[in-house]
């Protein structure tokens, strides 16, 4: 029994030492295996090849550096056993960790936008230099040479983003993630602006005529309106409805314009020719004015002064506290003038023709009539300029905008005579108005779209556009307080738009203009 055992199959202790005596060499040439593994592996890493490969070079570098770990503690090696044995290593056989399983544990992003020579240049260039990284040092600055080269972005980029919504698109959730990011100051300075009209009023047998000028807004709240031949009076305060006068004969009015600083007079040019001045108040006409040869389609105050314009191409100056009311005559146009307007200093008149000029003529120092030589001419309008509007708040700003083969708005700095800025509207301009209370101005439009537009100044951007005309809208005027527009079109409707409404909390108290308190009081002037 003590003896040697002669029969049976050899004991598990002399299969493991014939197998080390036939393999001696088996440790050493796994070893060298593993170094050409880990040289394979270092080269993949370069290039980053799939992620099936890197698994299993991954899987062959995690044995290479375990085994001999294992072996230097331990003088002999056990032959693998399916069965576990007390002290046996928990780590996975090289052929196991080998298989990718068929439902990967983790998420493998998409490598295809990544920058894997920029990754592997910024790990390995901070490592010690070893005698292949030296030999690799040229290579390395070449290639870092290159990417200093290329535009900063991400160094791995998982997904690509998202395509871009299609034109016109609008997300019914953007409220949700967008009115957060909204900065402070936006907010202030955004206001609702009514997309209706507030009242229409029937404007019937309103003359659809381009170079006229029949509407006008006082100070004090009245709106005088020209229909055919007659004038009629509208109390924005009441809705009180008053006809002033009607002309005689075929005539027609042309033109009105209320006297500056509330007071109650009213200029009207007519058709034969002539202005006329009426007491509002009294319903009484106070004189008639001669000295041009055409119609008078275009009025405008400064202090006691009427200035005229008619189908003549002729100014003609009227002091209405004088017998001999025409004080100049200015040959200003070669053909009718449908625009005219004094600056609110009253130190400049600027004017508007069929000719396609804008003139602009300085006053007569001590006076308050232009003189016969004009301080700019300015040709760049391509159609007939009716259009024009001086800025409240801001001295020597001038808007002036061109007909149907122009279609353009310019803003003009006067004191330099520069075109600040010039916007395509993309219809006839019949009328331009500005704002009180914001850095905007307000133009009513004609053939094609028919429509009021809210433009931003000094930018010139739409904030708004205003629809419900049938027809151009020929005529615009501003309430006293600032905050409504009454638009009148050719389709015979009078429309009040609260375009300009203030915001409750930022009400200022209204202050009277210096020259509504310079005015003279016309009632004591005009005998």
């Amino acid at each position: 029994m003590d003896g040697p055992l002669s029969r049976g199959p050899p004991q598990r202790w002399a299969k493991k030492t014939a197998n080390e005596n036939i393999n001696p060499g088996l440790s050493a040439s796994f070893k060298n295996h593993s170094n050409v593994n880990i040289s394979a592996c270092n080269l993949s890493m370069q290039k980053l090849s799939v992620s099936g490969n890197l698994s299993c070079n991954n899987s062959v570098l995690l044995s290479s550096n375990k085994t001999p770990i294992r072996n230097d503690n331990k003088k002999g090696k056990k032959t693998p056993s399916k069965t576990k044995s007390p002290g046996r290593s928990t780590t996975p056989t090289p052929n196991k960790a080998s298989k990718t399983p068929n439902k990967a544990d983790r998420f493998i992003p998409s490598r295809s936008n990544s920058n894997y020579d920029l990754c592997h240049y910024m790990m390995s260039r901070d490592e010690d230099k070893s005698e292949e990284a030296v030999a690799q040092t040229a290579a390395s600055e070449a290639i870092g040479r290159a990417l200093a080269d290329t535009e900063p972005g991400r160094l791995l980029q998982y997904t690509c983003k998202a395509p871009a919504a299609p034109e016109g698109y609008q997300n019914r959730l953007r409220v949700v993630y967008s009115q957060a990011k909204i900065p402070s100051s936006v907010k202030n300075t955004t206001r609702y602006i009514p997309q209706a009209p507030d009242r229409i009023l029937d404007a019937p047998d309103i003359l659809d005529d381009y170079y006229l000028n029949l509407v006008d807004w006082s100070s004090s709240n009245i709106l005088a309106v020209a229909l055919g031949n007659s004038v009629y009076l509208w109390n924005a305060g009441t809705g009180q409805i008053e006809q002033l006068c009607t002309l005689e004969g075929s005539e027609t009015v042309c033109s009105v314009q209320w006297v500056q600083g509330g007071g109650s007079h009213l200029a009207i040019g007519t058709s034969s020719a002539t202005v006329e001045l009426w007491d509002c108040e009294k319903i009484k006409r106070l004189r008639v004015m001669d000295g041009h040869t055409g119609r008078v389609g275009s009025l405008a105050w400064n202090m006691y002064i009427v200035s005229s314009g008619a189908r003549d191409g002729n100014i003609v100056h009227h002091d209405v506290r004088q017998r001999d009311h025409a004080v100049a005559t200015i040959h200003a146009h070669t053909q009718e003038i449908c625009g005219l307007k004094w600056s609110p200093d009253g130190k400049c008149l600027a004017s508007g023709g069929n000719d396609n000029l804008l003139n602009i003529w300085p006053v007569v120092q001590g006076q308050h009539y232009s003189q016969p030589q004009h301080l700019y001419s300015f040709n760049q309008h391509l159609a007939a300029v009716k259009g024009l509007a001086w800025c409240p708040w801001s001295a020597g700003i001038l808007a002036s905008g061109g007909g149907t083969a122009d279609r353009t708005i310019r803003i003009w700095n006067i004191k330099t005579g520069a075109n600040l800025n010039t916007v395509d509207t993309k219809s006839q301009v019949c009328s331009i108005v500005w704002s009180t209370h914001y850095k905007e101005l307000i133009s009513g439009h004609g053939y094609a779209n028919n429509q009021l537009v809210i433009w931003k100044y000094p930018v010139m951007s739409r904030v708004a556009e205003l629809s419900g005309h049938m027809a151009r809208v020929l005529h615009l005027a501003l309430s006293p307080d600032g905050t409504t527009v009454l638009s009148a079109g050719a389709d015979e409707t009078l429309r009040l738009w609260k375009c300009f409404m203030l915001d409750p909390s930022k009400k200022k108290e209204p202050t009277d203009s210096k020259a509504a308190k310079s005015l003279l009081n016309l009632n004591s002037l005009i005998r």
